[in-house]
């Protein structure tokens, strides 16, 4: 079974707590479920990480090009501000997917530009916890050979 890491940046872990109307009410926990459980419909084995500061988010990225063959990230607020990070996504060697629960480009201006998304495959946005879902879609036939 293929392997991938969901990578959850900063704050995420007060999902279901912080701002429920854009967010919505679901847990990280209970999303890092319904994913586990869409990754075993689809074939993958899903590993799921949170880090709310950048550099263990730049280590567990390093980490994964040894046994993922890809990765749904949230970058959260670090999205719109962290070159290390895109440089991260870049150097690892396999197919990186940028996830957001909202839809960024219905917000402030300053979410509308990702430093990571050049590095990425691609950018899912705006589902709720199914933009997970969609961006294991996306691994899943993006790794298919």
């Amino acid at each position: 079974m293929k392997k991938v890491l969901v990578l959850h940046g900063p704050n995420l872990n007060l999902l279901g707590a912080r701002e429920p109307g854009m967010y919505g009410s679901l847990t990280l926990e209970e999303i890092n479920q319904k994913l586990v459980n869409t990754g075993q419909e689809l074939g993958l084995e899903v590993t799921c990480r949170q880090s709310n500061h950048e550099g263990e988010l730049i280590d567990t990225l390093h980490k994964a090009r040894d046994w993922a063959v890809g990765v749904v990230f949230n970058p959260g607020g670090y999205t719109h501000t962290s070159v290390a990070l895109r440089d991260a996504v870049a150097a690892i060697g396999i197919p990186v997917v940028e996830v957001h629960l909202s839809n960024v480009y219905a917000r402030e201006s300053f979410r509308h530009v990702s430093l990571i998304a050049p590095a990425c495959a691609g950018k899912i946005a705006g589902f709720g916890w199914q933009s997970y879902r969609l961006g294991l879609l996306a691994i899943r036939e993006l790794t298919e050979a």
